[in-house]
């Protein structure tokens, strides 16, 4: 067997990383414990990475990026999982465990707070952004700070997370909560539903339409949303109205959407435009 110093071993894995477009932290301990670190270019304070290393026998770990859904194995001269031993792949596999009881705590503490503030917040009545952007307010309230505040329900309808949308139109979430697969709905049920990214488009097609529309909070969630729709309602015509974004995110969003529920989708004629500019800037018949 092959012997490693352990300085060799942490910059192999470090040189992994860099291969796999991560930049690695300062300091990287061989422990074969989980540690969580910020990714440069991610959001100041975020933590989106994480590794497991450890050196003794075969040196071997993993790494991730959590934003960007990556996840690397690794094991000393680049050997992937299929080579590592049952000992490297129990580790593995008990961090990740690990991470994933840190998400779900994470998720339920977010779920407490967003209940809290969406109790004690009032109805929105009117806010810049809704002026701006030609929108009735329907489930949204107003937070302590003057945010409009939407609510985010997961599959068993129950509210887990808040959407933060301030006088400029920047849009947060509370901090742990969960996005994925979650959504808010507008109006009641209607033989055709319509599944759009964000709060204003879904606002602008409920009010144009008059169908019950269902806010997905991004590109990368309609799909998710969709196939959640389509469980509950089995008979529904589901319609995803995505952007027509410059780089070409929005529409293939919102075609995989559409195929994997047996749907249709729409696109908005002009490039970079989303519903909301086609149904305000174009008139209200989008034309």
């Amino acid at each position: 067997m092959l012997n490693y110093t352990y300085v060799e071993t942490i910059d192999a894995f470090r040189s992994a990383m860099h291969d796999a477009g991560i930049t690695p932290p300062d300091f990287i301990q061989a422990d074969g414990q989980l540690h969580r670190f910020y990714i440069a270019g991610h959001k100041a304070g975020s933590k989106n990475g994480a590794y497991v290393l450890h050196s003794s026998g075969h040196p071997a770990g993993y790494f991730e990026d959590f934003k960007q859904g990556m996840k690397v194995t690794w094991r000393m001269e680049g050997n992937r999982s299929s080579q590592l031993t049952e000992a490297d792949k129990a580790q593995i596999a008990a961090a990740s465990v690990q991470r994933q009881q840190e998400l779900e705590f994470k998720h339920r503490k977010a779920a407490e707070k967003a209940r809290y503030i969406w109790r004690n917040a009032p109805p929105a009545i009117t806010h810049p952004y809704l002026t701006r952007k030609q929108i009735l307010p329907h489930v949204a309230k107003i937070n302590k700070y003057g945010a409009l505040t939407i609510p985010l329900y997961n599959a068993q309808l129950e509210l887990i997370n808040l959407q933060f949308i301030d006088v400029d139109g920047n849009k947060r979430f509370l901090g742990g909560g969960q996005k994925k697969n979650c959504f808010c709905w507008l109006g009641n049920s209607t033989g055709t539903i319509l599944v759009a990214e964000g709060f204003a488009t879904a606002a602008s097609l409920h009010e144009n339409k008059g169908l019950q529309t269902f806010v997905a909070f991004d590109a990368g969630n309609l799909e998710a949303v969709a196939k959640i729709i389509r469980e509950k309602c089995p008979t529904a015509n589901i319609v995803i109205a995505g952007d027509n974004d410059e780089s070409g995110v929005g529409q293939k969003a919102a075609s995989a959407a559409a195929r994997a529920v047996g749907g249709k989708f729409i696109i908005p004629k002009e490039v970079g435009m989303d519903w909301n500019d086609a149904l305000t800037q174009g008139g209200r018949d989008g034309q």
